[in-house]
This record gives structure tokens, sequence and C-alpha cells, in this order.
């Protein structure tokens, strides 16, 4: 068995204000610092009105630098996680890679792993999933993605994570056979997938997908 190399910092997200008209930047500038103070009810209702605020195309952005600037502890993003929408819920899921070094948040990704939201989904399965979530939970993440039409390709780490992996290639089998029997179409995606789990294949270059390392657990 192995283990979960070391977290390396997560890239930043796209800095959102060459996009943001005059009144949304001083509204953004005003927010981070008032997260400076931490989570507050203000830094709350915050999170809640940024895609109102800065637009829908960066009311994400908007929210991960938000919690950024607060610096919350695994707690505080617990707490954040279950008062807020399904966009604040979303944001948590995104900045987690910037705010938890280790596992702590690792029970925020089941919760949304057992949602059948897709754009939760999505989020869950980013970086931070990717080096801290268990691989029994990771299998049957990919196939809730290939279930419910989340894209493989939102899966930070998916070729490194799958590759070599037989017990995956087995589930991946088995639900294809499932689909046939059944005379339901097997998703594309399944067998690219199913590709990736050749102890074969070529890996990612440079050696880890997303610059990150990660560990593969039995």
């Amino acid at each position: 068995m192995t283990h979960p190399a070391p977290d390396t910092p997560a890239a930043l997200p796209n800095e959102p204000r060459p996009h943001l008209t005059p009144p949304a930047r001083d509204w953004l500038d005003q927010a981070l610092a008032e997260a400076a103070l931490g989570i507050t009810p203000t830094t709350e209702l915050r999170l809640a009105e940024a895609a109102r605020r800065c637009g829908p195309p960066h009311g994400d952005t908007a929210r991960v630098l938000i919690l950024r600037a607060a610096h919350p502890t695994p707690a505080d993003l617990t707490r954040v996680y279950h008062r807020g929408t399904a966009d604040e819920r979303r944001a948590v899921l995104q900045a987690l890679p910037h705010l938890v070094p280790g596992p702590d948040a690792v029970p925020l990704i089941e919760d949304a792993l057992r949602t059948n939201d897709t754009r939760l989904l999505s989020a869950a399965l980013g970086p931070y999933a990717a080096r801290h979530l268990s691989a029994h939970l990771w299998r049957h993440a990919i196939l809730k993605c290939l279930f419910t039409g989340v894209p493989v390709a939102d899966v930070a780490q998916l070729a490194a994570r799958a590759q070599g992996d037989a017990e995956l290639a087995r589930m991946l089998a088995d639900f294809a056979a499932e689909r046939t029997a059944a005379g339901r179409p097997v998703p594309k995606d399944l067998h690219h997938v199913l590709a990736l789990t050749d102890p074969e294949a070529v890996p990612p270059h440079p050696a880890y997908e997303d610059g990150v390392p990660h560990g593969k657990e039995s």
C-alpha cells in the first residue's frame, strides 16, 4: 500500500478583476477586506451574493477568493458548506486545495459524492479528492460520474490514479455488462477510463496530471 504524497500548493483561481465592472471590483475588494477578519456572518453574506455582485461567470471565482482571504479552519468550511446553497457548497469544494493541507475535509467530499447534483459531483472530484480520497471511494465516484453523466474529463488526476487499477477495471467491466444486459447504452467515457487502467498505459506528462503528485491506495 502506498500513501498520498504531501500536498503541493494548488494553482490559484484566475484573477477576475480585469473582467469586472468598476462597482463589481469595488464590491470584491471590500468583500476580501472583510473576509480578512475570518468567517463572519458578513463573510457568509458576501459568499451568498457573489454571483449577483460580480456576475454569474465570476461568482465561483469570487467565492473561492473570499474563502481564501478568510483563512478558514476545516470546521469553518464545514459550517459554511452545510449552511450554504449548492453554489456556496461548490465554492467550498473548489477552495479545498487552497485551504486544507491534509485530509480533514474529506467528509465534505464524501457528502458531495452522495448527492445527484452533477455540478457538486464535478467540484468534489478536483485536486483535493485526487490527493486524499481513498481508492475505494474514488472508484465508486468514477462509477457515479458514468451513471450521472458527469464528464470524466472533470476528474482531477484521472489517468494517474486509474493507471494499473485492476479493481477499477473489474468494476467498469461489470458496470458495462449490466448496462448491456439491460439493453442500455454503455457511456463512452467508460471505455476511456477502462483504457486508462491498463498498467502499460502511457503515464501523464509531466509525471502527474495537474502537476500535483498523488498516492494510490489499495
